[in-house]
């Protein structure tokens, strides 16, 4: 069996309002449901109905004669207040919304540095290749066509299939930063993954990856056969990749996570863009030695296809610009295929 590329190798708390009129014969009722945590979208739902106000056990039809003017237009003024608090309040519900998605994104803010922390304290750079090489190989199951695979966490019923050997050692060392998140607050592995894959980037001096949290886990493992092998040659890899909605790009780039690790590609603990300038060397092109065996096969095909070669060469020529693409590239693969928490 040919094995495949390293890569992929408050409870929710009801807020009812009504304000009603007595010359009105319904009242309006607005509804606050606010998400026990931020999922997606982090906006409120906010639902507004009108329903048949209740009847009052007393009535009384005032008719506004000279003598009774002044009790009608009590009532007039009573009930012109009443509708101008409504108002008023319904011209707060900006306000409202403003404060109720700014604490969600606080709540969302407290729950994504508790993960941060806990991965950071079980990380070191010598095991940041085998957890981004995790990312990979938990999210490049996704099939556009099947709608099948992606970034839900089934990596953890696939171990034992060959293109996994060697991933349980990372998986080993979130399930120790895993168990105290959820001791706190409940995380899926999705989630904990592609957390754990940023900071394995940054640490090693990479970009700093933002990534959105809320996925949901799978119950059963992906469909086989859904990760790239690493002997495809440039325009299978640009097939297999484009069938997971990346680009030629988004290939190139996420390749460079091949700086990381026993590749041959520059400091092994160090994220930097020493992948695309060995590549522009071709020392696999050597006779003997050790500089023959640098990278994979598709690394090496990457440096035959046109396209590839010119990302490939801006990237050698700036850092900067692969940090920025690599960043892109990463959150597209981690929200590929990614089932997500509802409101």
């Amino acid at each position: 069996m040919t094995s495949s590329a390293t890569l992929f190798h408050f409870k929710p708390s009801l807020l009812h309002c009504s304000a009603s009129t007595a010359s009105s014969s319904h009242s309006l009722s607005l509804k606050f449901i606010f998400p026990a945590r931020p999922q997606r979208p982090l906006f409120p739902t906010v639902q507004i109905q009108s329903r048949p106000s209740t009847p009052r056990a007393s009535s009384r039809t005032f008719v506004a004669t000279e003598n009774d003017s002044g009790s009608a237009r009590d009532l007039f003024c009573a009930s012109i207040s009443s509708r101008r608090k409504a108002l008023a309040f319904v011209a707060t519900l900006p306000c409202l919304l403003l404060l109720n998605e700014s604490s969600m994104a606080g709540l969302a803010t407290s729950e994504y540095m508790l993960l941060k922390e806990e991965v950071r304290k079980v990380l070191s750079k010598g095991k940041a290749a085998g957890v981004l090489r995790l990312v990979f190989h938990d999210a490049g199951t996704f099939d556009m066509d099947e709608n099948s695979g992606g970034m839900n966490g089934s990596v953890v019923y696939e171990l034992d299939r060959p293109e996994n050997a060697g991933l349980q050692k990372p998986m080993k060392t979130l399930e120790k930063a895993k168990t105290e998140v959820d001791a706190i607050q409940p995380v899926s592995w999705a989630d904990m993954i592609a957390v754990a894959g940023a900071e394995a980037v940054s640490l090693c001096g990479g970009p700093t990856i933002p990534v959105l949290l809320g996925r949901l886990d799978s119950v059963e493992p992906d469909p086989e056969g859904k990760l790239p092998q690493e002997s495809l040659d440039a325009p299978g890899l640009k097939q297999c990749f484009q069938r997971k909605g990346l680009t030629t790009q988004d290939l190139v780039a996420l390749s460079g996570a091949h700086t990381l690790g026993s590749k041959g590609f520059g400091n092994p603990t160090v994220f930097d863009n020493s992948y695309f300038k060995i590549l522009l060397q071709k020392p696999w092109m050597s006779s003997g030695g050790m500089s023959s065996m640098v990278g994979l096969p598709s690394d090496r095909a990457l440096t035959e296809d046109d396209e590839c070669l010119r990302w490939i060469t801006k990237y050698a020529e700036s850092q900067n610009m692969f940090f920025e693409d690599f960043k892109n590239a990463y959150i597209k693969l981690v929200n590929s295929g990614a089932k997500w928490k509802s409101l």
